[in-house]
């Protein structure tokens, strides 16, 4: 028998390391996207702790669509309402192309040349949409969130910068008839402690269809905060709202995205957990036994829409 010596050189070992990497890479940016929910925005379509595939491949064919779900990256600076990609062209470059840690999720509502109206209807927002087809009613019944929200914090500091609405389904109560915030069927396990309350002492709540109506001053009327708005979209301009319409800082705060920050569009749900924790080895091993109570697996492995 002959005994095949591994005579492979460093040089040798370092160029196909060099070539899986470069695979690996263009896979990576130009072919699909890996992206984790950051807040809850996209309630309930998308909850916080989940884990998701987009797909950056068709969009360098193909132009987004309405109500695609896509990712892109940040709406400016340190704070909206300020679009500065133009003055930061490196940034903008590395987050599409490499690492996008201010990549956001929103589902595309408005696409180029149209005119995007918001208004109220028998006090519920509203959406019309005027395109080469003429003027038409959004029907956002599919996908607009239709829980009620409750506001949490947990201790001194969390009220002060971390306050968060989380969506609750009210149908489901426990066995003495109060709402259960962590029963099965919930989104997020609750703690009723943190659920914080007005001055009367009732819960702080945001309920479905209520209308944001906070006007800006502004030359254009497309980032005033408000579900009242009226836009005409230039060429290379998407209008983008959160599914979780009273919980989502969108194109109603800082106007609509240029195309060139579009880079994915979300596909699958890979896996889902009530955790805010960016690496979920981390909670693994802090958790080794809640960790596997609070995977939602009624949502893992799903398609989305």
């Amino acid at each position: 028998k002959k005994t095949v010596k591994n005579n492979q050189t460093w040089g040798e070992w370092l160029r196909e390391m060099a070539i899986l990497l470069s695979v690996i890479f263009l896979i990576r940016t130009f072919g699909f996207g890996l992206y984790q929910v950051p807040s809850g925005s996209m309630e309930v379509t998308m909850l916080e702790g989940e884990r998701f595939f987009a797909d950056k491949l068709s969009y360098w064919f193909v132009k987004p669509k309405r109500l695609d779900i896509i990712s892109f990256n940040a709406p400016g600076g340190d704070a909206p309402p300020h679009f500065n990609y133009a003055t930061q062209p490196v940034k903008r470059f590395w987050q599409k192309f490499f690492y996008g840690p201010d990549n956001w999720t929103k589902r595309v509502i408005g696409l180029p040349g149209e005119t995007i109206r918001g208004v109220l209807e028998e006090g519920r927002p509203v959406i019309y949409i005027t395109n080469k087809d003429g003027e038409q009613k959004l029907d956002q019944s599919a996908f607009v969130n239709k829980y009620p929200l409750v506001l949490t914090g947990e201790g001194y500091l969390e009220r002060i910068k971390q306050r968060k609405f989380k969506s609750f389904n009210p149908d489901i109560k426990d066995a003495k008839g109060n709402i259960a915030f962590d029963g099965p069927g919930q989104f997020y396990r609750i703690d009723i402690r943190t659920i914080l309350a007005n001055a009367q002492g009732e819960m702080i709540l945001r309920l479905p269809a209520t209308p944001i109506d906070v006007h800006g001053d502004l030359d254009r009327n497309d980032r005033c905060a408000s579900d009242v708005f009226e836009i005409t979209l230039a060429d290379d301009e998407y209008w983008v709202m959160g599914d979780n319409r009273l919980g989502s800082l969108d194109s109603r705060m800082w106007g609509p995205i240029k195309l060139e920050m579009i880079h994915g569009k979300i596909v699958f749900r890979i896996w889902s957990i009530d955790s805010d924790e960016a690496w979920w080895i981390v909670d693994l091993i802090k958790h080794p036994v809640d960790f596997w109570k609070r995977i939602r697996w009624s949502r893992c492995l799903q398609l989305v829409k």
